[in-house]
C-alpha cells in the first residue's frame, strides 16, 4: 500500500496563485517553440539600472556576502527612511522599520503579526490575489467590499463602515492599484483613515506602485493626507516596480514598533535575513540619481495610451483609464455565454483566459482571481510592439467567438 503524506489544512484549503501559474503556463509554452504575447506577468520589461547593478558588484566584491541583522541593515533603513520623509512628509525610526524578502514578505509577516483567528481583515474588491490567501494564512477572515468601474474603483467609505465588526482588525488598501491601476483620492484615503482611527483598526497600505503615477500625480498615501493615522497604519513598499528589481527581492514595512518588532521576530524564525548583496543595490536605489524611474514612467504612459485606444475600439469592451501602476482591467463580460470556434463555452473570465493562451496565444490573467469575474488584466509592462502584436491577436480572437 502506498502511503500519502498527511498535509495541514491551511495548505489543503491554500489556492495557488493564479498570475504565477498562468505565466508558468505561458513560459513553458514559449520554451516550446510557441510564440506566445505574455501580457500576464506584472513586471518592468526594463534592465535594472546600471548604478544599482554596480553596488551589487561592489557588494560581493567587499565580501558584503555574511548573514546580516534580521530586519534589514541599518544603512537601508536609513536610506528607506529618508526616502519616506522626502515622498510622504512622514517621519520614522529605525525601530519602525522591517526590510523582507520582497513586498509580498513584509504584508505576510505583518498579518502574521497582527491577525488572530476569527479576525477580521477588509478588502477592497478587484484585490491583488494575494491578499486574501494570506488573511487566510494568518488564520483571519477576509471581508470583501465591492468597488465599481463606474465610479474608477473608488473605495466606498459608506460600505466599509458597514462591514466593520468587533472582530475587524485591518483593511488593506492598495493605491494604485494591481489590477485596476485606480488611485484613491485624497478624501477617501482620508475618510478610511478616520475610521481606522475611530474604531481602532490597522491600515495596511501597499504602495508598491506608487511611483507609477501618471498625469503629473505625486506620491500619496494614506499618512501623507492624514498623518494622524500613523499608530493606526503600516507601509508596505519595496524595490520592485519602481527599479525594475523584482528578481532582487526587497520590500519594508514602515510603522509602529510594536508591530514592527512582532514581524520581524516571525521573520526571524523563517527567513531570517533579506539578502546581503540585494540590500546594498536597494541603498544604490534609494540614494542614487532617479531619472531610470522618470524613464520606466513616461515609457508606461506611452504604452497606457496605446493599449486604451486599441481597447476603445474593440466592441463590446470598456475600460477604465489607470492613473497609475501598469495594468489595464478591461470589461469583457459582454463576450460571456458565446462560443469558441471549437465549441466552448466562455463562461467567464477563465474561460476567456484559457481560450486567449490556448488560441491567439495571448496571456492575460482573468478577473476571477482578483475577485470580480467580469475584467481581464493585461500587463503593458511591454514594449509597444508586443502591445501591437497582443492587442491584435486579442481583437481577433473576440471576433471570432460565435453567438450561442
Amino acid at each position: 500500500m502506498t502511503w500519502t503524506p498527511p498535509l495541514a489544512e491551511r495548505v489543503r484549503n491554500l489556492k495557488p496563485s493564479v498570475t504565477l501559474a498562468i505565466d508558468a503556463k505561458a513560459k513553458a509554452m514559449k520554451a516550446e517553440g510557441v510564440d506566445i504575447v505574455n501580457l500576464s506577468v506584472g513586471e518592468p520589461d526594463f534592465d535594472t539600472p546600471q548604478h544599482i547593478k554596480d553596488a551589487a558588484h561592489k557588494a560581493i566584491d567587499d565580501g558584503f556576502t555574511k548573514y546580516t541583522a534580521v530586519g534589514g541593515i541599518i544603512e537601508l533603513k536609513g536610506a528607506i527612511i529618508d526616502k519616506i520623509k522626502n515622498n510622504y512628509q512622514i517621519h520614522y525610526k529605525q525601530e519602525e522599520i522591517m526590510v523582507s524578502t520582497g513586498g509580498k514578505q513584509a504584508i505576510y509577516n505583518i498579518l502574521q503579526a497582527i491577525v488572530d483567528p476569527e479576525d477580521e481583515v477588509i478588502i477592497p474588491v478587484p484585490y491583488w490575489v494575494s491578499y486574501p490567501p494570506m488573511v487566510e494564512l494568518a488564520g483571519g477572515k477576509p471581508v470583501f467590499v465591492q468597488t465599481d468601474p463606474e465610479t474608477n474603483f473608488a473605495l466606498d467609505v459608506g460600505k466599509i463602515g458597514e462591514a466593520l465588526t468587533a472582530h475587524t482588525r485591518a483593511i488593506i488598501l492598495n493605491s494604485p492599484s494591481n489590477p485596476t491601476g485606480s488611485v484613491f483620492t485624497k478624501e477617501q484615503l482620508r475618510d478610511v483613515a478616520e475610521l481606522a482611527v475611530m474604531h481602532g483598526f490597522i491600515i495596511i497600505s501597499d504602495d508598491i506602485y506608487d511611483a507609477v503615477r501618471y498625469d503629473g500625480c505625486m506620491y500619496e498615501n494614506v499618512l501623507s493626507v492624514y498623518p494622524e493615522a500613523k499608530e493606526h497604519t503600516v507601509l508596505i513598499n519595496g524595490v520592485s516596480k519602481t527599479y525594475a528589481m523584482t528578481g532582487w527581492r526587497i520590500g519594508y514595512a514602515a510603522g509602529p514598533a510594536s508591530i514592527i518588532k512582532a514581524a520581524t521576530k516571525i521573520q526571524g524564525q523563517s527567513t531570517s535575513n533579506p539578502n546581503s548583496i540585494a540590500q546594498k543595490a536597494a541603498v544604490a536605489a534609494y540614494t542614487g540619481e532617479q531619472g531610470c524611474v522618470t524613464e520606466m514612467v513616461t515609457a508606461f504612459a506611452e504604452r497606457r495610451a496605446y493599449v486604451l485606444k486599441r481597447l476603445a475600439a474593440i466592441a463590446g469592451v470598456t475600460c477604465v483609464e489607470p492613473a497609475g501602476a501598469f495594468y489595464v482591467f478591461p470589461d469583457i463580460s459582454s463576450y460571456f455565454d458565446k462560443k469558441t470556434p471549437g465549441g466552448k463555452v466562455i463562461d467567464g473570465s477563465l474561460a476567456l483566459a484559457d481560450y486567449l493562451l490556448e488560441s491567439a496565444r495571448i496571456a492575460a490573467v482573468p478577473g476571477v482571481a482578483f475577485g470580480d469575474d467580469r475584467f481581464i488584466r493585461f500587463s503593458y509592462a511591454a514594449s509597444l510592439e508586443t502591445l501591437k502584436k497582443g492587442m491584435d491577436r486579442f481583437e481577433e480572437a473576440l471576433g471570432m467567438l460565435i453567438k450561442s
